[in-house]
């Protein structure tokens, strides 16, 4: 069922619930990545520019004791939500009470406030984490309306989110810009794909995996496999695999994985090797058939990035969760980094990356402008990859 977006609903004079994602990094103090920020401003300057009021609120963080509140209030994020909408923010340290329902009812069309962190809540019997009753209540009272545009944390049923939806009335909840964008492109890609589709997945566990691959074997035409998880499924082939890691009670799944697939699953043909995992250590190249028995693989070799590349050329859809080697460190970086130039090459196809270290990775790269869509959630965009109902977006008004 296709849900409302924010088009769909009248802002115009109406109190405006915004659960955005400003889970941003902030060390002392200073914000050292605001593409979070970024991202959600085209929802808050539509709400703005269509007379709406702007009541906008985010978790930031784990909120476990009482000493946390210092390093984890939003009011940094407020401050730069400021300067880059360029009009006054009121920041609210506060999550409930008098001073917040005041501000939110003195508020005129076309301003913006915003509360503290919804995990401040969580010091109280984990309200915000555990989606206590009456707290989603409590919040969705303080607004005519509400838009969910954290995909980040879609894949979660917090009092913020599907607390808020399930108590602001029928019809009176939508998705914002960015959360529309996430389920267009994932949604299109897995569901009703250009083919071919390729899925190129890396990592360390295969149990972090699994239903993503189960899901997309019946979806995709390969599944390119890198990253640790690549060791359980040649160890699961009868090669012998050395030192590196391996999730031993996962081989029988693997196993299967491989028998169903129909040779859809890819696996590397060589690695790179070391005694020790850090970089500065002696590494080199061995075909998979000769990983010596002291070793470990940190990454895919040169001849798998060709392998893979021969596929990747072919693709219409590419989708991306998950680097190829270790990729912290420079000297296990290369396999990721080749994956990364073979997608971000090709001029007529949809390419999405799932978030998490495959963004970071194409980012610091600078090839982020190279992709057709760079997932702002890591979890979230996993379990939609899964074939996973999210509850974030389930609780939002139908059209």
């Amino acid at each position: 069922m296709a849900k409302k977006t924010l088009k769909d609903l009248d802002v115009k004079g109406k109190k405006v619930l915004v659960r955005v994602d400003f889970n941003v990094p902030i060390k002392d103090g200073v914000i050292t990545n605001d593409n979070r920020i970024t991202a959600a401003l085209p929802t808050l300057k539509y709400i703005l520019e269509n007379g709406g009021k702007v009541i906008a609120f985010s978790h930031l963080g784990k909120v476990k004791e009482e000493a946390d509140k210092a390093s984890k209030t939003l009011a940094p994020v407020a401050k730069r939500l400021e300067e880059l909408l360029g009009k006054p923010v009121k920041f609210i340290p506060e999550t409930r009470g008098e001073k917040l329902e005041n501000a939110i009812n003195n508020l005129k069309s076309g301003e913006v406030l915003m509360f503290e962190n919804t995990r401040f809540e969580d010091l109280d019997g984990k309200k915000e984490s555990k989606n206590d009753p009456e707290l989603g209540k409590y919040w969705a009272s303080l607004g005519d309306i509400f838009v969910n545009d954290a995909f980040g944390t879609a894949h979660r049923a917090h009092a913020s989110n599907v607390g808020i939806a399930e108590n602001i009335g029928n019809g009176n909840s939508a998705v914002g810009f960015l959360v529309e964008k996430e389920l267009k492109f994932i949604g299109e890609a897995v569901n009703n794909p250009k083919r071919p589709l390729i899925a190129i997945l890396g990592g360390a566990k295969v149990s972090d995996k699994i239903g993503v691959i189960e899901n997309l074997l019946t979806k995709a035409d390969k599944i390119l496999i890198g990253g640790a998880m690549m060791f359980t499924f040649l160890k699961a082939e009868g090669k012998n695999i050395g030192a590196s890691l391996v999730e031993d009670d996962k081989l029988d799944l693997a196993k299967d994985l491989l028998e169903k697939s129909n040779r859809k699953i890819v696996l590397p043909v060589d690695t790179v090797v070391a005694n020790e995992f850090k970089n500065d250590t002696e590494f080199s190249t061995v075909d998979i058939d000769n990983i010596p028995d002291n070793k470990m693989g940190l990454d895919i070799g040169e001849k798998t990035v060709k392998l893979f590349d021969s596929y990747i050329k072919t693709a219409k859809t590419v989708v991306w969760n998950g680097p190829m080697g270790v990729f912290e460190m420079p000297n296990f970086a290369k396999g990721t980094i080749g994956v990364c130039e073979s997608i971000a090459n090709l001029t007529d196809a949809v390419t999405i990356i799932g978030g998490g270290d495959s963004a970071a990775a194409a980012i610091s790269l600078g090839y982020a402008d190279k992709f057709t869509h760079i997932s702002t959630g890591g979890g979230a965009s996993l379990e939609f990859l899964e074939g996973k109902v999210l509850p974030g977006v389930e609780a939002i008004s139908n059209k």
